[in-house]
């Protein structure tokens, strides 16, 4: 269901939550607000619904990218915060000066007024009676993609009529199917058995590829020759897949584009995989995962028995590389080398299980702009500022 505000309720403003340091790195490079899960982001789920316009409060470095508006009448919306239509009846019905929190925190509020805390001290505040689904931590995004690829799904296609699929295309339910505009299948096989399957605009499916609900394929995404897709996998728009890809996220102008495996983890922007890298994400005595916590510097339980890779934006490995069970690597890393690398590789890291040094600011901008430049995108001064700004809030995690 979507719900239509009030034209003043037109400016939704997303604020990162006080504590989001469990969403790092994916975070480091985009407001919390700006995570993909499912298909869409978190912000751009809210506006679908509310028929808003998006401004954020983040990271001061990362304003220039992402800015701040305000109007008469704000909606100030947690970026953490998955909505459901729950949710979003109980948001659209808040009048001025009212907002809602539950046991987490504050969840959205209504307000004309703006002060350097962020909050208006005069909210009056409503408690909801159950926890909304907010993102805490970055395994969030794979543990909870499944779901909200279902829901994307019916928010993307309700008022949508699907692409035909071609006849040598062979589908279980072609009416859990929805092919936009301009995507081409080839002899592929589509099972939506557990879920439905969204094809994005311009999307190539090449010859052999077994794909299987609940999938999520952006925009221009290719998936190649042979690929083996499982359910709770999205593949973000300008993405490569290939190989055997399980329960993962990959943001957007990525590339798995190979033989290797995949399972239970999160890619952000722009990061490449060698051919047949592998993840591990079980361990051999079937143990609970830990996985690197910033906030407290340690590895920190997860509660979860399946748990692959996260990697920030711009990192790539090498081929053949193999990262071990629940393995964190920050932005721009770049990691080569036999055997099984740190489980925490901080950002502007060059190297791999051997040794790891600096990777340079200058050589990491200059195969930034190259990758970039190649998809057609130019580097930007706030391109440069950002990565400056993360290459000096990381280097306490570096050991040259």
């Amino acid at each position: 269901m979507l719900f239509a505000l009030n034209r003043l309720f037109m400016n939704l403003v997303f604020f990162d939550p006080a504590q989001s340091s469990g969403l790092l790195p994916l975070t480091y490079t985009r407001p919390v607000a700006e995570l993909i899960v499912g298909g869409l982001s978190i912000s751009q789920k809210w506006a679908k619904r509310l028929n808003g316009q998006s401004s954020w409060l983040t990271k001061e470095y990362l304003q220039p990218i992402y800015p701040f508006r305000f109007t008469k009448d704000n909606l100030f919306i947690c970026g953490a915060v998955i909505p459901d239509d729950e949710i979003v009846a109980a948001v659209s019905g808040l009048e001025m000066g009212h907002g809602l929190r539950d046991e987490s925190g504050a969840v959205a509020w209504r307000s004309g007024q703006w002060s350097s805390d962020l909050m208006p001290q005069e909210i009056h505040w409503h408690d909801l009676a159950a926890q909304v689904t907010r993102l805490n931590n970055s395994y969030d995004i794979f543990s909870l993609n499944a779901a909200q690829i279902q829901a994307d799904f019916e928010l993307l296609t309700s008022q949508q009529k699907s692409a035909p699929l071609p006849s040598h295309v062979r589908c279980l339910d072609s009416s859990k199917v929805f092919v936009a505009q301009g995507a081409s299948l080839e002899h592929c096989t589509l099972n939506t058995s557990d879920g439905p399957i969204y094809i994005g605009e311009g999307a190539q499916i090449l010859d052999g590829a077994l794909l299987r609900g609940p999938l999520f394929i952006g925009d221009h995404a290719v998936i190649k020759m042979g690929a083996k897709i499982y359910g709770g996998t999205s593949i973000g728009p300008y993405c490569k897949a290939g190989g055997e890809i399980n329960n993962s996220v990959m943001m957007g102008y990525s590339n798995k584009g190979h033989d290797g495996f995949l399972g239970n983890s999160v890619l952000g922007y722009w990061c490449n995989l060698g051919a047949d890298t592998n993840t591990s994400n079980l361990k051999n005595n079937y143990d609970e995962v830990r996985l690197w916590d910033y906030a407290s510097e340690r590895f920190a339980h997860t509660g979860l028995q399946f748990c692959g890779l996260i990697m920030g934006d711009h990192s790539k490995c090498a081929i053949n590389t193999a990262f071990n069970t629940g393995t964190v690597v920050g932005v721009s890393a770049n990691v080569f080398g036999a055997g099984f690398p740190k489980n925490f590789i901080p950002s502007f890291s060059w190297g791999g299980a051997g040794s790891m040094t600096t990777y340079s600011l200058s050589k990491a901008v200059e195969t930034a702009k190259r990758v970039m430049q190649r998809r057609g995108m130019d580097w930007t001064a706030q391109d440069q500022s950002v990565f400056e700004a993360i290459f000096e809030a990381s280097k306490s995690w570096r050991r040259d």
